[in-house]
């Protein structure tokens, strides 16, 4: 009887003794990821602001191309501001990393990525507010570009479509839908288009199209190619620059640029050329390094709603109710469907 009540108790002292150890492990685990999460919240955090800061910069790029075209001035002269100040600031850091390979991009692929996001982007993406509204080419331009880059991905990439891009894209085709609906009754002369835009509305969203077809090329070739994003922005803004400003010196005049106030000169500039032409990139790629590819791509989702709301107080354009629904329908499929998009997540929409 001793000699069983000592073989049981052995084993009940053992386990006695080892419990505190489990629960000083089990503590521990909680406190090792008490930690974990302390040091990752700050970095959330500063990621979450660099990726607004770039929503906001994308978004005042369509406020200000529109107020460019409200104040008298031409596609070339958007191009000759982004691509003078950017290929300024941008020209060190290529130096830099050399010049003989383009900073690392390489000539050929920097011409070809300047071919696609370069003079003929801004000639499209700026030229259509000459015709259409803020609230057009703020979702048309983004829209398309992710439509057509999820066609490419899915057909030439072979890219699996599940259900949500598939309803991600079917939404954001509704909403490209409505507001091109709006174009195509101001063409015929119908509705309160017309009254509210002219009868050259739909020239303007064919125009959006076009640019928003040319940043999804854009946006597959980086990936393909495996370009960095602000590698990209350096290569096209000193090669856009090399190209645009000679032909804009030799066969243009700067009497539209000089016409402006000085202040809103500056705005310009700075929105062009500083913002959308290197801080924004810079801004997102920061946020992608500190959230990852599938959060950040959340952010230029939202650009086109972004744009709605800040393009109101600053350029006195309220949206249409059928320009709002629209407007919603796409931002909300841009938020389904880019998160399965790869080819989407490497760099923003301007």
């Amino acid at each position: 009887m001793q000699a069983t009540i000592l073989r049981v108790s052995r084993p009940l002292a053992s386990r006695l003794r080892d419990k505190p150890q489990v629960t000083q492990s089990k503590s521990a685990g909680r406190s090792g990821a008490a930690a974990v999460d302390a040091v990752a919240a700050p970095q959330v955090a500063k990621g979450v602001i660099f990726g607004l800061a770039a929503v906001t910069m994308w978004a005042l790029y369509f406020i200000f191309a529109r107020r460019a075209a409200v104040a008298g001035l031409l596609p070339q002269d958007v191009a000759v501001l982004r691509y003078a100040a950017a290929g300024a600031i941008l020209l060190p850091w290529v130096l830099a990393r050399g010049l003989r390979d383009l900073g690392g991009v390489g000539w050929a692929r920097g011409c070809a990525l300047a071919a696609m996001v370069g003079p003929l982007f801004i000639a499209l993406g700026a030229g259509g507010f000459l015709y259409a509204p803020l609230a057009h080419g703020a979702v048309i331009q983004p829209a398309t570009a992710a439509l057509v880059a999820s066609v490419i991905a899915v057909i030439f990439l072979r890219e699996g479509l599940d259900v949500s891009r598939m309803l991600g894209l079917a939404m954001v085709i509704c909403g490209i839908g409505i507001i091109g609906a709006l174009g195509a009754a101001a063409e015929v002369g119908t509705l309160v288009a017309e009254a509210r835009y002219g009868t050259e509305v739909l020239r303007g969203q064919i125009m959006f199209v076009g640019a928003g077809a040319l940043w999804a090329a854009f946006t597959i070739a980086l990936r393909q190619w495996q370009v960095p994003a602000v590698g990209a922005a350096a290569a096209v803004s000193v090669i856009s620059a090399l190209v645009i400003l000679p032909v804009f010196a030799s066969f243009d005049s700067f009497a539209r640029l000089a016409a402006l106030p000085w202040t809103q000169l500056a705005l310009q500039v700075t929105v062009h050329g500083v913002m959308a032409g290197v801080l924004a990139m810079v801004a997102y790629a920061r946020s992608v390094a500190l959230l990852g590819v599938g959060r950040a791509a959340l952010f230029p989702a939202i650009v086109p709603a972004a744009a709605l709301l800040l393009g109101v107080p600053i350029t006195g354009e309220v949206p249409l109710v059928a320009e709002i629904i629209g407007a919603a329908l796409a931002t909300c499929g841009l938020i389904i469907a880019m998160h399965g998009v790869p080819g989407l997540r490497r760099t923003g929409v301007s």
